[in-house]
C-alpha cells in the first residue's frame, strides 16, 4: 500500500509499504479521509520528544473509512466487512486501575506496546490507504453521514471531553481560547451541552470565522486580554475552554474566570508556561488538564449526524496523499483561512 512514512523531524515521503494484517480483535479498514490534526504538523516538526515512538513512521490519527477484513473474534462483537467506520486513537489495557475506573486516556500500560496502542503516535497511523485497529477503538458511523464529517468525529470527541472535563452545564457561560478546529469544536460542544453564552477571546482572521458560526468574540489583541475579556462578559466565565495551549493562553484563562471557575486546557504547550496562582487560591479557581476521549465519540457522532455540532463548517481544504506536504503546509499556515485540512484517499 501507499502510505506516509517518516523518517525524521521534517523528512517525509509517501511511499510504499508492506500492507498490515489485522490480528485478534482487530479489524482492517481502507482509509477513505484523513484529517490533518495540529498534533500532527508538531510531531512532523519534531516538536514533541515523545511523538512518535520511533522512526520509521507512519502519522495520523483522524481517519474515517470501511472495515475490510476481521481479525479473529471481531466478528463476535458485531463487526462485519463493509462497516462505515471511524478510528480513535487509544487502545487501552482495559486492565489497568485506570481502565476499570473508565479513565482509560490515562491507562497505566501506555508505554507498554504489548498492552497499549496510541494509533499516529506510538503505533503506525492512517496516513495510507489501510489501517489496522482494535475493535475498541473503532465505531459505527451513523447512517447518511459523509466520510468527511465523519473524519471529524475524533477532534470533536476531543472537544466534547474538554467540555465535559470543563463540566460544562446548563446556563454556563463559556470561555474558549483558540479559534482553530478544535475550540470551535468545544465551543458547539458546550452549547450541547447547555451553555447559556459562549465567548471567544481570539484574534486575527479567525475571528471572522467564528462570528460567522454565529459565536460572540472578544478581540484579544490587546495590551490586557483578560481584561477585554472581562468588560465584555462582565464577572467572568463560569468556565473556560483552552484549545491553545500556549504560554499565553493558560495565563489568560486564569484571568478570564469567574470566582469559583474552572479552566480545562486541551492544548499541549511546547515550551513552559509561567503563571500567577495567587487568584488561583483567593477565587477558589480549577485548572485542569484535558487528554484524549473517555467514551465520548459514540455522542459526539450522534451530535454530528443531528447537526448540533456542526463537522462539515471545519472542513475547507482538501488534498491527495501524494500531495501531503502542500497540505501540511497548508494547514501549519493555516493558508486561504484553513481550518480543516484533509486527505482524500480518493484523489489522485
Amino acid at each position: 500500500m501507499q502510505a506516509l512514512v517518516l523518517t525524521a523531524p521534517n523528512d517525509f515521503r509517501v511511499k510504499e509499504v508492506p500492507d498490515p494484517k489485522p490480528g485478534p480483535f482487530e479489524v482492517l479498514c481502507r482509509v477513505e479521509r484523513v484529517g490533518i490534526c495540529g498534533t500532527d504538523v508538531h510531531m512532523i516538526h519534531g516538536d514533541y520528544p515523545m511523538w512518535p515512538a520511533f522512526y520509521p513512521f507512519t502519522p495520523g490519527h483522524e481517519w474515517s473509512g470501511q472495515i475490510v477484513e476481521l481479525g479473529a473474534g471481531a466478528e463476535e462483537f458485531g463487526w462485519a466487512v463493509g462497516d462505515r467506520v471511524v478510528g480513535s486513537s487509544h487502545a487501552p489495557c482495559s486492565f489497568c486501575a485506570n481502565c476499570i475506573r473508565g479513565r482509560y486516556n490515562l491507562c497505566l500500560s501506555y508505554n507498554n506496546p504489548k498492552l497499549h496502542s496510541h494509533y499516529g503516535h506510538t503505533k503506525q497511523g492512517s496516513y495510507a490507504e489501510y489501517v489496522v485497529h482494535s475493535i475498541r477503538s473503532v465505531f459505527k458511523i451513523p447512517g447518511g453521514l459523509s466520510y468527511d464529517e465523519a473524519a471529524v468525529a475524533d477532534p470533536a470527541s476531543i472537544a466534547l471531553h474538554c467540555a465535559n472535563r470543563g463540566q460544562v452545564s446548563d446556563g454556563h457561560t463559556v470561555g474558549v481560547i483558540g479559534a482553530g478546529p478544535v475550540g470551535i469544536l468545544a465551543a458547539e460542544a458546550a452549547r450541547t451541552l447547555g451553555a447559556s453564552r459562549v465567548v471567544f477571546a481570539a484574534r486575527g482572521a479567525r475571528l471572522g470565522v467564528v462570528e460567522s458560526l454565529g459565536f460572540e468574540v472578544v478581540d484579544t489583541n490587546v495590551d490586557d486580554p483578560a481584561g477585554a475579556f472581562r468588560d465584555v462578559v462582565g464577572r467572568g466565565a463560569d468556565v473556560v475552554l483552552d484549545a491553545a495551549g500556549t504560554p499565553q493562553s493558560i495565563p489568560m484563562a486564569l484571568g478570564m474566570l469567574a470566582a469559583g471557575g474552572r479552566c480545562a486546557t486541551v492544548g499541549i504547550p511546547t515550551s513552559d508556561v509561567t503563571a500567577s496562582l495567587s487568584q488561583l487560591v483567593l477565587n477558589e479557581l480549577e485548572l485542569v488538564g484535558s487528554r484524549a476521549v473517555t467514551g465520548e465519540m459514540a455522542a459526539v457522532l450522534d451530535f454530528i449526524a443531528d447537526g448540533r455540532v456542526r463537522a462539515g463548517k471545519m472542513i475547507t481544504h482538501r488534498f491527495p496523499l501524494a500531495d501531503f506536504g502542500t497540505a501540511l503546509d497548508v494547514a501549519d499556515r493555516r493558508t486561504d483561512g484553513a481550518l480543516k485540512v484533509l486527505i482524500d484517499m480518493s484523489l489522485s
